[in-house]
């Protein structure tokens, strides 16, 4: 199981990686073992500002829809089209090419609640 370092981590398994106020987002390694062959990933937020922990978009896996909710206020302004028709990059490389959106964020201070990479592992192993 990755964890990288650089991330910070929600308890609902999103990742987030912040270069300035730019932030990219996805769903963990554990997320998508959890969740299996995933066949779809559906986010039509692009353009809008959401809140902090709002459903910006779904993951179809085989046998389950999982929602996906944003780590911090801001922007959707881009997502990974390539995940349009190959969903699986999300299984195969779900820190690089499977990420989901990109994100301007509206308040750099939510970065402070969520998880480091040791206090993430720690929730994943109960």
């Amino acid at each position: 199981m990755t964890i990288p370092e650089n991330l910070k981590y929600t308890k609902d398994h999103e990742w987030i990686l912040v270069q300035g106020n730019n932030a990219t987002v996805g769903i963990t390694d554990f997320a998508q073992s959890e969740l299996g062959d995933i066949v779809y990933v559906d986010i039509d937020t692009v353009g809008e500002t959401l809140e902090i922990e709002t459903v910006f978009g779904t993951v179809e896996a085989v046998k389950t829809v999982s929602d996906l909710f944003l780590p911090a206020t801001g922007e959707i302004t881009e997502f990974n089209a390539a995940l349009d028709t190959q969903p699986e990059l999300v299984n195969s490389d779900p820190y690089g090419k499977g990420w989901m959106i990109k994100l301007k964020l509206s308040d750099l201070s939510q970065l402070d609640n969520l998880l480091d990479a040791q206090a993430y592992k720690a929730l994943i192993n109960g």
